[in-house]
């Protein structure tokens, strides 16, 4: 560190001195992202192997003389890519806008003054000011500390706040990690504030450096679980019947590049490379059409998890309850009011330095209390081991530690109460009984309670640790009060109309829950406390979680052991969250969702941010998510029936026809015809009873609707083959252009009857899918006489045929019609039930 550095480092930097710094340390990112050039994004889309075989067989076509085929095949690839990567980048720029509205930010000292910074933008000789809730963003040394203690388990797994004091300077290039005085990024403040210099960012941290917990990645979404084994599939088939068709081809002395170039072109056929665009693009669509809905999503994969959530577990605090606390008793272990309770509480939740809770902000609105006689000496943090926090003040002498905290923990360390003449008798077990009841009895009644100790501590003691919580006297109760939200119990009733289970995980006692459920008309199920969960191993959980809504009591660690149960159970999981406690939680679920009050640590760990908090508006989101997973399967259910049948049908012909059934361009063709033409997917609207439950990723679901569907279309490609042969009497080129148009006018107009559960003409698709599908297919009927048809290898089509495909596709449509219905009265019915027996 040079001398400019340490003179400054009460000031942080000048603007000027950090956007250099920028520039020769990078972001503060574990893992930058390169922002590459838009022309480098394009090029790297060539690296998918089907488009690197094919521009090496056009190279190859051109090179033996067939520079018209070579020429058109190369474009009709560049247009498949360039169409790709138009779409998905904007969708990309669109993601990237809504996550920065909830960027998580520093306070740092710019030009001597206090600003927000985004984490990403620090450098090292930045100077960052902590507190309670914040995230430390980057390795550093404390200036200055008041009763700083942080999580640090990211990085060591000590379970324990860790508090931080001054210490000796460090070093950038080399410092004690055990120093008093050393912070890393990865840990969150619990308690307390401080001044920070950065020493390190990045790459260059400890957690960069050894790649910790925090950079591991999440369980599996269910989109990724999906994604993956659609891609499996897809692999399985394409392999197979590209490797059969190559054989047939040799085994019949056909040209070795035509028949490779042939095979090459049905994989790309087989491939529906269109999905990840249509993946993007409408989950970017969705995000866009959420954000409008006050949710901002922050990976774009959660809409889809949003769209297969069945159940969402969630905290009573501002998601049941108004939040707008208030105190609503102060009474001593005979349940008289006592002022001297109040003024224990004002004390303890003034001088605590940790995250101020709703019940703190209640308390201390009574500012009748004056707290100015009194010095704060030390505190104990509240950690969620513990339940407690503890102060330790003096005035005029008198050393006091004023302890508050959940009933059930502080009453365990209570030797003595406090009478109403201020004497303390011993807290027998007659008397424990009776505060007990008291304690059941505010429960009842739907108060919110914490447990108000004391004891004196000697003229020589400085400080307070965790084993001074002992011998206490137990002084009475503060009792609050936290009306359900108005809104609350219709948004309940919607989420269970819609198949969503909601599970209220919660730190508080079991009858404040009951209380505000029974108001907001919520069925409890079952219960499980934190001490019967901590006295489950991990299959018994698994039995029980199910069955069970109400969940209290619960600490951060048994918050993730439900998730992670319910998920093992096959589960779609979405937790909502806001507190520290939180994070672990929100970064175990399949969908983790906070709100913008939220602490740093939990809008980081989230996928989704609400801008209210309110169920009324996560419900609205989880509808968006089910339309855009609509959306999706359509493409998904298009690519393995139609689409599928007609690649296989042509590998039957393969086998059958003297000649290959249609040119390697003018597959390729086909295939940037019919992905063009499925564009405007994204925008289509969503039947009502689609929306109704969730829906998930099913492989066996998507293969039977394939072996269903896909042998239709073959059928009627096989009938074609022999109508052409027949009727028309077609040479190869009459074949392969009868059969182009016929199968863009099937596979493409099959899309009215696939996009729907419904009878076709019941559901409107939209607009654009509608103009642009019809425009498709009459671009294919006049390919055969344009001027490029030569060059495409089309002759004009005799008008007889058209009559024939009309007849054609009016049979073909009604058949899948029939078909789809034979197979959701067969195949959706169980699989409702199925999802009814989750629940």
């Amino acid at each position: 560190m040079t001398s400019t550095d340490q003179a400054s480092l009460g000031q942080g930097l000048s603007s000027a001195e950090a956007a250099a710094r920028l520039n020769q340390f990078g972001p503060n990112q574990i893992r930058p992202k390169r922002q590459r050039l838009v022309i480098l994004e394009f090029l790297a889309r060539l690296r998918n192997p089907l488009v690197l075989i094919l521009l090496a067989a056009s190279g190859i076509s051109a090179v033996t003389g067939d520079a018209t085929g070579a020429c058109v095949i190369g474009l009709i690839v560049l247009a498949s890519v360039t169409l790709d990567f138009f779409q998905e980048h904007r969708a990309g720029q669109a993601a990237q806008r809504l996550a920065a509205q909830v960027e998580v930010v520093a306070t740092v000292l710019r030009d001597g003054t206090p600003c927000e910074v985004a984490l990403s933008r620090l450098v090292p000789g930045d100077v960052v000011l902590l507190s309670a809730g914040r995230l430390v963003p980057a390795d550093g040394m404390a200036l200055e500390a008041d009763d700083f203690f942080v999580n640090q388990a990211q990085l060591t797994g000590e379970p324990y706040p860790v508090e931080k004091r001054l210490g000796p300077t460090l070093q950038a290039h080399t410092w004690d990690a055990d120093a008093p005085n050393a912070v890393f990024m990865g840990s969150s403040v619990v308690s307390g504030s401080a001044r920070v210099l950065i020493l390190r960012t990045g790459p260059l941290t400890a957690l960069g450096q050894i790649a910790t917990s925090l950079e591991k990645q999440p369980p599996a979404t269910a989109f990724e679980r999906g994604t993956r084994q659609f891609g499996l599939l897809i692999m399985r088939l394409t392999f197979g019947m590209v490797l059969f068709v190559l054989l047939v081809n040799i085994a019949l002395h056909r040209p070795l590049l035509e028949s490779f170039l042939f095979a090459v072109a049905l994989a790309v056929g087989l491939t529906p490379e269109l999905l990840p665009m249509i993946v993007s693009v409408t989950l970017a669509r969705g995000a866009l059409r959420m954000a409008d809905k006050k949710v901002i999503v922050k990976r774009l994969s959660a809409m889809q998890d949003m769209g297969s959530m069945d159940v969402l577990c969630t905290d009573k605090t501002g998601t049941l309850t108004e939040a707008k606390i208030r105190l609503e008793r102060h009474i001593d272990a005979q349940s008289r009011d006592s002022a001297h309770v109040l003024e224990l509480a004002y004390l303890n939740s003034h001088f605590e330095s940790g995250l101020k809770s709703p019940l703190d902000d209640a308390i201390l609105q009574h500012d009748e209390i004056d707290a100015s006689g009194w010095n704060k000496l030390d505190e104990v943090p509240f950690d969620f081991e513990r339940r407690r926090v503890s102060v330790l003040v003096e005035r005029q002498g008198r050393r006091l530690l004023v302890v508050k905290g959940a009933p059930e923990d502080i009453l365990g360390l209570c030797t003595r109460y406090e009478q109403e003449d201020g004497s303390a008798a011993p807290l027998d077990g007659a008397a424990r009984a009776c505060i007990t009841a008291l304690f059941d009895s505010l429960g009842e009644e739907g108060l919110r309670v914490l447990a108000i100790a004391w004891r004196d501590m000697p003229p020589d003691h400085p400080h307070a640790v965790v084993t001074d919580e002992s011998a206490l006297i137990f002084a009475g109760f503060a009792a609050f009060l936290d009306p359900p939200k108005a809104s609350a119990g219709e948004a309940l009733a919607a989420m269970a109309a819609s198949g969503v289970a909601v599970k209220i995980v919660t730190g508080d006692n079991e009858r404040v829950t009951r209380h505000i459920c029974m108001q907001l008309g919520v069925p409890i199920h079952g219960v499980l406390t934190g001490k019967e969960i901590a006295a489950m191993n991990d299959d018994a959980l698994r039995a029980r979680v199910a069955d069970v809504n109400l969940f209290c009591r619960a600490n951060p660690a048994q918050k993730n052991r439900i998730l992670l149960a319910l998920k093992a159970r096959g589960h779609v999981v979405g937790y909502l969250g806001d507190g520290i406690n939180d994070a672990p939680s929100l970064h175990s679920a399949d969908i983790g969702i906070s709100v913008d009050s939220a602490v740093d640590v939990a809008k980081q760990a989230a996928a989704m941010i609400l801008l209210e908090n309110d169920l009324g508006v996560l419900h609205a989101g989880i509808l968006e998510g089910r339309r855009t997973f609509g959306n999706v399967m359509k493409y998904i259910m298009m690519a393995t029936s139609s689409n599928f049948g007609n690649m296989f049908s042509m590998a039957a012909a393969a086998l059958i026809l003297p000649f290959l059934p249609m040119l390697p361009l003018q597959i390729l063709l086909n295939n940037l015809l019919y992905d063009f033409s499925e564009l405007p997917l994204p925008l289509d609207n969503v039947d009502e009873e689609d929306l109704v439950r969730p829906r998930r990723w099913d492989m066996t679901f998507i293969r039977n609707f394939m072996l269903t569907i896909g042998p239709i279309s073959s059928l009627f490609d096989l009938l074609t083959f022999y109508l052409l042969m027949t009727l028309l009497k077609a040479d190869e080129t009459l074949f392969h252009t009868g059969w182009f148009v016929e199968s863009i006018a099937t596979q493409v107009l099959v899309i009215f009857v696939i996009r729907t559960r419904r009878n076709p003409l019941r559901s409107h698709p939209h607009p654009w899918l509608t103009w642009l599908s019809l425009g498709v297919v009459a671009l294919a009927m006049l390919l055969p006489f344009s001027p490029v048809a030569s060059g495409l290898g089309f002759v004009p089509l005799p008008l007889e045929f058209f009559g024939l495909l009309a007849v054609l596709l009016a049979v073909y449509l009604s058949l899948v019609e029939l078909g789809k219905r034979w197979f959701y009265r067969r195949y959706a019915a169980p699989a409702a039930n199925q999802s009814a027996e989750r629940h």
